[in-house]
């Protein structure tokens, strides 16, 4: 029984895809492709917003990261999941978890601080226009973007390790298509109320603080607008937040359902069905949502498209 244990607590199996045995190689090719376009797309908007240099303001350079960000996190998932819908045998070392759990809560914490801090830029452009590039120089930037990576480092590294220094004997069989946070948890053979409450407020930690941060951005940003005479002035400078808000709107929407639900309402079917659309579709549709409504950036990307198409004389 001991060699037993001990197996179980080397690796874990994957079962999230187990009920759709059929449609594996279905799933394989359309994942595969999704997963190729938003590398693809996320490749074309960094390296449009580092070649043309009328990108290079603030606002692009978050961009960029914002998209670099997306494609690493797609990396730390998506490639295992596309091995696992081929493979008979879909299993993960004991550290392989530990290690994927920790990438993906570190980005994913980054990205919420990140969609803060793009907040706090259009709150400086829309309310403080002539001193913005001033106040939003290159070295703040590169310090506010450190300091959202520094809080997702710190949620991930501390969750990790409260998770995995728990015993896990029971059983090593995951309801999941990778190591998310609860379906882990479950596995484990007794945990206590503490770490649940420390897990939680975690979690609280790295969703509403940024978004309190954004709210006052906001407030601060519609009181701007609402001084603005004409209507029309109203409508561009609120236009400029759109791509921001519905961005935020999706994040905030598919992790408050996944870790600020209590634990009762766990539905493993529907965690799948909403992580398939935050680690495929999200880092998808992101990057696009901000790029194709901006007409600053279509227009680098065709002037960025003229220039690579010339003939050589």
């Amino acid at each position: 029984m001991e060699q037993v244990n001990e197996t179980l607590m080397r690796e874990f199996v994957f079962l999230g895809f187990s009920s759709l045995a059929r449609l594996q190689l279905l799933l394989f090719v359309v994942f595969l492709l999704l997963y190729l376009f938003t590398l693809g797309t996320n490749t074309i908007i960094i390296s449009t917003i580092v070649l043309d240099r009328a990108l290079h303001n603030p606002m692009y350079f978050f961009l960029a990261v914002l998209s670099c960000s997306e494609t690493c996190y797609t990396f730390v998932i998506v490639p295992k999941m596309l091995t696992d819908l081929l493979a008979k045998k879909k299993t993960i070392s004991f550290l392989g978890c530990a290690i994927q759990m920790f990438s993906f809560l570190f980005l994913g914490c980054s990205h919420s601080f990140l969609l803060a801090v793009m907040g706090y830029d259009r709150y400086m452009a829309i309310c403080n226009p002539l001193n913005y590039m001033v106040l939003m120089g290159h070295g703040v930037c590169v310090g506010l973007v450190a300091a959202a990576c520094a809080c997702g480092f710190t949620v991930s590294l501390v969750t990790t390790s409260l998770i995995f220094n728990l015993p896990f004997h029971s059983s090593n069989q995951l309801h999941h298509f990778f190591c998310d946070t609860s379906p882990v948890l479950k596995l484990a053979s007794h945990h206590s109320r503490l770490s649940q409450l420390v897990l939680f407020m975690l979690a609280l930690f790295a969703l509403v603080i940024p978004l309190l941060l954004i709210l006052v951005s906001y407030i601060r940003i519609i009181s701007a607008i609402l001084k603005i005479p004409s209507s029309v002035g109203r409508y561009k400078t609120f236009s400029t937040c759109a791509s921001h808000l519905i961005v935020i709107t999706v994040h905030y929407g598919c992790a408050s359902f996944i870790y600020l639900r209590p634990k009762s309402n766990y539905s493993s079917s529907q965690d799948i069905l909403i992580s398939v659309s935050y680690t495929i579709l999200t880092p998808l549709f992101n990057p696009m949502i901000y790029s194709l409504r901006n007409k600053e950036f279509k227009t680098a990307l065709r002037r960025l498209m003229g220039q690579t198409s010339c003939p050589v004389n």
